[in-house]
């Protein structure tokens, strides 16, 4: 193998430049040429490809976002689109590429293969921290340090006001952000899509905190089966019939996608870059790369896909016990 090329794909996630920088520099390091797509599979498809160098990826190390850009491509959902984007690779000599992205992103690699068979590893980015066969995703770390201080922000006024807050924080299909912020934040409810939420006993809950407390924080993930925060919010409020009582919503929405990375992201993202191109060169494919008990294990597109990750069962019983 003399050439790769590397591509994000998906939504974006703080960590994905410093996993760019690590398949570049390592590929080098290994005496390969390496290519950079930009727009992910949508560039693939229309040639938007050029080679890297080491000093194409400095001072990227912090930044977030991702460098080559991403974009979701209907196109290569298509028999044609495929074979456009490998005529492309092939074209340039391309021999190996490195996937960064999530489910979507592997899903369409794990085809890909299939279809051409061009060696592909993968990266996990994703801020959901919802693919199996990693601990932690990249961009995770750094969206959880997000909310938690636009929470702790949150508490400063809710305590001033003796206000219920709503917090939404992302996590369509995973609960993970909501769970590791609420702890950290100190939230007295923690609503996710992997459990379903009683609305009379977080009502009853509320109602027995007042003696107690007189604001209170609710983290609610934005797929939870009762509906987003501003819904719940209003269930709630039509539940508990105070009037005096205020209850107040924040969505922090994609200011969680982005900003610098923490240092566990970026120290991920690197180890998570240069295992891809190590397993290309030892004749890895259809798999991706990931960090388990501080291990790089490599994990096949269809497990990553898949498997469904759970949440951990203590960090759920935590947050019932810190709550009182």
């Amino acid at each position: 193998m003399k050439k790769i090329a590397v591509f994000t794909s998906g939504g974006d996630s703080p960590g994905m430049n410093a996993c760019i920088r690590a398949v570049v520099r390592t590929g080098i390091y290994k005496g390969l040429e390496v290519y950079g797509i930009q727009r992910g599979y949508e560039g693939m498809i229309e040639g938007d490809i050029k080679r890297l160098y080491s000093h194409s990826v400095s001072n990227i190390v912090q930044r977030g976002g991702t460098m080559l850009k991403s974009a979701r491509s209907e196109e290569f959902r298509t028999p044609e689109g495929r074979k456009k984007a490998y005529d492309n690779l092939k074209i340039l000599g391309i021999e190996g590429l490195v996937a960064i992205g999530g489910d979507g992103t592997f899903t369409g690699a794990k085809l890909f293969f299939e279809e051409f068979g061009i060696p592909t590893v993968g990266c996990p980015g994703t801020i959901d921290n919802d693919i199996y066969g990693t601990d932690y995703t990249i961009g995770f770390d750094t969206a959880v340090n997000t909310a938690l201080e636009a929470i702790d922000k949150i508490r400063d006024t809710a305590a001033a006001h003796d206000r219920i807050f709503f917090i939404e924080v992302m996590g369509r299909d995973a609960g993970f952000i909501a769970v590791e912020s609420g702890i950290g934040g100190g939230a007295e409810f923690v609503m996710v899509p992997e459990t379903q939420t009683d609305l009379k006993s977080v009502v009853k809950s509320l109602k027995n905190l007042r003696k107690t407390k007189t604001s209170s924080i609710i983290v609610v993930a934005e797929g939870d089966d009762l509906g987003n925060a501003e819904e719940i919010m209003q269930k709630v409020k039509t539940a508990i019939k105070d009037p005096e009582k205020e209850f107040k919503v924040t969505t922090l929405g994609h200011i969680q996608r982005g900003g610098k990375p923490t240092a566990r992201d970026r120290v991920l993202a690197s180890r998570c870059g240069m295992a891809a191109v190590e397993g290309l060169l030892s004749g890895k494919t259809n798999c991706m790369a990931g960090v388990m008990n501080q291990q790089v294990v490599y994990t096949p597109f269809g497990d990553c896909i898949g498997k469904p990750k759970p949440l951990i069962e203590d960090h759920l019983k935590l947050i019932d016990i810190l709550s009182i």
